[in-house]
């Protein structure tokens, strides 16, 4: 039994020999195969490497080249082009905002515009309730005859001291010849002394009566001296008050000063208003520019007269608008605001302060492409031209803006008030 135990033990060890031996040919022909094939991507790869340095050379040297090109493009860019040249973003439209309020008391019957629709110089736009107006010219057109009869009677009462005292100097010399005869008869005992005595009284009360003539027409010509009917200053005092109430009948039409508009409508019907009070905005659009604000160190080249090209974000880079500098802000934004800085008190922080410089926009090119105000731009001011004036040195002469609808139309209340006169003078 052993005996065969064991050669069960020899005869598995024989296996397992048998099998270690059968594998080990095969993978020392595995390994034989592989050997040729290693050495050739050996090669393949000694023989790459030069190629691939060759070629990461020739990227790096074109790399380098494109970046040297780069920076001497950008630095004759920035000698011919760039360092001339001052832009921000900082930048809006500005424009005049004409505020449009009553001249009298009342209230409002009628609107003729809205928001957002243009409206001509002239054109109605309010019309306020006019009763007590109306009543007031009426007032004004009777009291304006009265005075004109009554400065008439004035001219009459000099007329008729001057035929009194023609007649009292008359009653004078009557009295005179009669005192006279009767003293050279009184030496005849023809009269007594007694009727002497009434013709001296009748004779001073004679140069009595003519004294107060002359001076009651003393009094009476300085009422009237050196005018006329038309010029006398009481007939002038009762003109002014008429053409005063028939220009607050002008009044109640509220017009357009300027053509633009309508913006900020805050007038509702049946509303009382007051001198004061605010109606709406006119915008005229064609009386736009640009406010930009620079930084303090882009300001040293910037000169009245350079040229400036503007973009907006409404319409996008590819519109250009052309322009100009026409004034430098006289401080910078901080100093006017509501609640200035107080640098002098606790701990002070620089900030890099900006100041508004005023760009003047091509008519043209606003007619063209309309702005609003408040947008916001971009701007570039081209400093080439550094010979202008930083500081405007030069006064207006002529009137910037105007507006022709307060002068008023004298001739309808000229043609009012010479009816007046003709019909009581």
């Amino acid at each position: 039994m052993e005996n065969k135990t064991e050669e069960n033990k020899t005869d598995k060890q024989s296996s397992e020999n048998q099998n270690a031996d059968d594998k080990k040919p095969a993978g020392n022909q595995a390994a034989g195969d592989n050997k040729p094939a290693d050495n050739k991507d050996a090669a393949d790869d000694n023989k790459d490497k030069p190629e691939k340095k060759a070629k990461r050379k020739t990227m790096l040297i074109i790399a380098a080249l494109v970046f040297v090109l780069l920076g001497v493009s950008y630095a004759i860019y920035w000698f011919v082009y760039a360092q001339f040249e001052q832009s921000t973003d900082d930048a809006y439209v500005a424009g005049n905002m004409v505020e449009l309020m009553p001249q009298m008391n009342s209230n409002v019957v009628a609107l003729y515009a809205d928001d957002t629709q243009l409206v001509n110089m002239g054109q109605p736009l309010v019309l306020l309730d006019g009763a007590q107006t109306k009543i007031a010219l009426a007032k004004a057109e009777a009291q304006l005859g009265q005075t004109v009869r009554q400065v008439k009677q004035l001219y009459d009462v000099v007329k008729e001291l001057r035929s009194t005292i023609v007649q009292r100097q008359a009653d004078l010399d009557n009295a005179r010849s009669d005192l006279a005869r009767r003293k050279s008869l009184i030496g005849e005992h023809a009269v007594s002394a007694e009727e002497v005595q009434h013709a001296q009284t009748t004779l001073a009360q004679t140069q009595s009566a003519l004294n107060t003539a002359k001076y009651q027409l003393q009094a009476a010509e300085s009422m009237v001296a050196n005018t006329t009917l038309t010029t006398h200053p009481s007939v002038l005092t009762a003109e002014a008050v008429l053409k005063d109430a028939y220009l607050a009948v002008q009044r109640l039409m509220i017009r357009a000063p300027v053509s633009g508009f309508i913006a900020k409508r805050s007038v509702q019907i049946g509303q009382r208003v007051s001198s004061s009070t605010p109606l709406m905005v006119i915008v005229p659009l064609n009386q736009i520019w640009v406010d930009a604000n620079f930084k303090e160190n882009q300001l040293g080249n910037i000169r009245i007269g350079q040229p400036v090209i503007v973009t907006s974000d409404m319409y996008g880079s590819d519109v250009k608008f052309h322009g100009k500098v026409v004034g430098l802000d006289a401080g910078t934004g901080s100093v006017f605001s509501l609640l200035p800085a107080q640098n002098a008190t606790g701990n002070w922080i620089k900030i890099v302060q900006r100041l508004p410089v005023r760009i003047l926009l091509d008519p043209r090119d606003i007619a063209k492409y309309p702005l609003r105000l408040g947008l916001s731009l971009a701007v570039t001011v081209d400093t080439h031209e550094r010979r202008g004036m930083a500081v405007a040195s030069s006064q207006p002469v002529n009137p910037i803006y105007t507006t022709a609808i307060f002068t008023n139309n004298d001739q309808a209340v000229d043609a009012l008030i010479a009816r007046i006169l003709k019909q009581n003078g």
